[in-house]
C-alpha cells in the first residue's frame, strides 16, 4: 500500500531581532551547521517528499546556504517580503503547491519554524504517526512546562480535544496558569489547511495573522485537533537570543559527544571537549581535555588530540598526537608529533613521521 503523500513547511523568514547580529537567524551556528538544517534532519524519519523553505530576512544568503547544504530531503523556496506572521507564512508557502496537492485528503504538511534545533526525528515521526491514527485534521506537538511564560497556551474542551490555542499577549489570568504549550510545531491535513487559513484575521494584540488561530477555526468547524506532548519539553524550546543559542549548543555538543563515543572514540573528559556535527572521526582517536575540533575537520585511528588544542579544517593521519597546539587548513601526516606549543600556518602539510613544536 503506497504511503500517504507527507510536506513539510519550514518557517525561516524572522529578522531575529533578539540576536542582535547581521546574520539570519537561521544561519547562526550550532556545533559549526547552520540551525535551520538541524530542523531538516528532524524530518529524516517521516519519508517527507519535499520541504517548502519559508525565507525573508536574508532570503538570498539562507537560500544559498541551504542548497549549498545539500540535505537528504528536496527543497523549495518561498519568500514571504512582509513579515505579518506565521499564519501568512504558511498562506505564501502554499504558493508552492498545485491545486490537485492541496486537494488531497490523504495528503498531509508539517510545520516547524526554523529555530527548534534540538528536535529529534523520532520526535516528528511520532507526530504524524498520530495524526494518522486519530485520523485528525490538525495534530500539534504540545508541551508541558513549570514556567510557560512566553508561549501560547493550549486550551482544551472537557473531552480533552484540542479546542483553541491562546497567545500569552490575549491569555486571561485562568488560561496563563495552564501548564501545557504550544510549540509552533504541526502536522495539517493538506485539504484543510489553506481554507482555514483563509479564515483568520490579524484581530489580536500583534495585529498579526496568527497561524495558532487555524487551530480554533478546525475545532469550531467539527473537525478533530489533537496533540501530541513531547517527551522532553526542552526538545521543543526555539533559539531566540544568544543565551539560547548557547543552550542548544550545549544540548547538540553533547549528543555529538555521545555519538563519537559510542562509535570507539575516547574523550578524558567529554564536558570540555567541543567537536563539531561537520568533524569525522576514527575508532581509537582519544581526545584530551580543552580539544576543540572545527569546520571539516577529518582525524584517523589511533590520533591522540589534547590538551588545550584546536584545529580548523585540518586533516590528520593516523597515530598523530597533537598537543597545545593550533592548526588551521592544514594537512597532518601519519605518526607526526606536534607540539607542545606549534602553530603551523595556514595551509601547511606536515609530512608523515615529522617532529614540530614551538613554530
Amino acid at each position: 500500500m503506497p504511503s500517504k503523500p507527507l510536506s513539510a513547511i519550514v518557517l525561516a523568514a524572522g529578522e531575529g531581532t533578539r540576536m542582535r547580529s547581521s546574520r539570519p537567524k537561521p544561519l547562526h551556528l550550532l556545533c559549526g551547521r547552520a540551525m535551520v538544517l538541524y530542523v531538516l534532519d528532524s524530518l529524516a524519519g517521516s519519508d517527507v517528499g519535499r520541504a517548502v523553505v519559508v525565507v525573508g530576512h536574508g532570503a538570498e544568503r539562507v537560500t544559498e546556504k541551504l542548497l549549498d547544504a545539500a540535505p537528504a530531503t528536496r527543497l523549495e523556496f518561498v519568500e514571504q517580503e512582509i513579515q505579518r506572521g506565521t499564519g501568512d507564512a504558511v498562506g505564501v508557502a502554499l504558493t508552492a503547491f498545485g491545486p490537485d496537492e492541496l486537494d488531497d485528503s490523504d495528503a498531509d504538511i508539517l510545520v516547524l519554524p526554523g529555530d527548534t534545533p534540538l528536535l529529534r526525528a523520532t520526535t516528528i515521526a511520532a507526530l504524524v504517526e498520530s495524526h494518522r491514527a486519530t485520523d485528525s485534521a490538525c495534530t500539534l506537538l504540545t508541551a508541558t512546562m513549570d514556567d510557560p511564560s512566553g508561549y501560547g497556551r493550549v486550551v482544551r474542551g472537557k473531552d480533552g480535544r484540542v479546542e483553541r490555542i491562546v497567545e500569552e499577549a490575549d491569555a486571561s489570568e485562568a488560561e496563563r496558569m495552564i501548564a501545557e504549550v504550544n510549540t509552533s510545531i504541526y502536522c495539517f491535513r493538506a485539504s484543510v489547511l489553506g481554507p482555514a487559513l483563509r479564515r483568520i484575521s490579524p484581530e489580536n494584540a500583534q495585529g498579526e495573522y496568527y497561524l495558532t488561530d487555524v487551530v480554533q477555526v478546525l475545532s469550531g468547524a467539527g473537525y478533530r485537533v489533537s496533540a501530541v506532548i513531547a517527551d522532553d519539553a526542552a526538545e521543543t524550546q526555539g533559539v531566540n537570543d544568544r543565551m539560547q543559542l548557547a543552550v542548544a549548543e550545549k544540548e547538540l555538543r553533547r549528543r555529538t559527544n555521545e555519538a563519537w563515543m559510542r562509535q570507539g572514540v575516547t574523550m578524558v573528559d567529554p564536558a570540555s571537549t567541543y567537536v563539531d556535527a561537520t568533524v569525522t572521526l576514527a575508532p581509537d582517536v582519544t581526545l584530551f581535555p580543552g580539544t576543540i575540533l572545527q569546520g571539516m575537520c577529518t582525524v584517523g585511528a589511533g590520533t591522540e588530540i589534547g590538551p588545550n588544542t584546536r584545529l580548523i579544517d585540518c586533516t590528520v593521519g593516523t597515530g598523530v598526537v597533537i598537543e597545545n597546539s593550533v592548526a588551521r587548513n592544514c594537512s597532518i601526516g601519519d605518526d607526526v608529533h606536534m607540539g607542545p606549543y606549534a602553530a603551523p600556518e595556514p595551509g601547511t602539510s606536515v609530512p608523515a613521521g615529522a617532529r614540530l613544536a614551538r613554530s
